[in-house]
This record gives C-alpha cells, structure tokens and sequence, in this order.
C-alpha cells in the first residue's frame, strides 16, 4: 500500500467473496491493518463492486475489436486501447452510481440488487 498511496491515505477494499475472505488471506489482512485502512464492504455484495462493471465492460470493447488478441501482448494493447476509448466522465459516472448502489442494496435487504 505504501508504494502505490505513499500519502498514507490508501484504503483496502474486498468483497468478502470467499477465495478473499480465507482464513490466510484475512491473518494477512489483520498483520498489515496499520498499512491502509480498511472499508468493511457488505458480505458477498458483487452488485455494490464498480470494479466488476468496469472490468466487464472493459472486457466487452475488447470482444467486440476487430481483430482478437492472439498473444498477451497484443491482449495488453488491446485493453489499453480499449480503456482509452472510454468516454470522458465513464469512472465518475460509476463512483456517482454508488449511493444508488447503496439505497438499493438497502431496499433488498442485503439480497440480490438490479446493478
């Protein structure tokens, strides 16, 4: 965490979906809690994640390229590609898109949600 927020403000993020909830991963958690903070995120709650969404529609410009990757490389190029291609705005639309997250997630009780 200190190289990639050096200010101190970084800030740890999971799902608690279960490979990330395991007892060597959460041992490892509770070692370096003085490193980051850490954002208690609903249990198995992938609809509250915008880094799914981002990644499947990341995924999806890729897909749809022309030409398919054949190597990592060209896998590489094609995901930056893609990722540049995005609109302006496409990240703050997401993060905007949390409070609706919430509410819904709320209204459901913690079960399935639209998102």
């Amino acid at each position: 965490m200190s190289i990639v927020r050096s200010d101190g403000l970084g800030q740890f993020q999971q799902d608690n979906a279960t490979p990330r909830a395991s007892r060597v991963s959460t041992k490892w958690l509770q070692e370096h809690s003085s490193e980051y903070r850490h954002f208690h995120w609903p249990p198995n709650s992938p609809e509250m994640n915008i880094i799914e969404d981002i990644r499947d529609d990341l995924l999806h410009a890729v897909e749809k390229r022309s030409l398919p990757p054949r190597t990592p490389m060209d896998l590489l190029t094609a995901l930056q590609d893609s990722w540049c291609e995005f609109p302006p705005g496409y990240l703050q639309i997401s993060v905007e898109s949390m409070p609706r997250r919430f509410a819904s997630l709320l209204r459901a009780r913690g079960g399935p949600t639209p998102y």
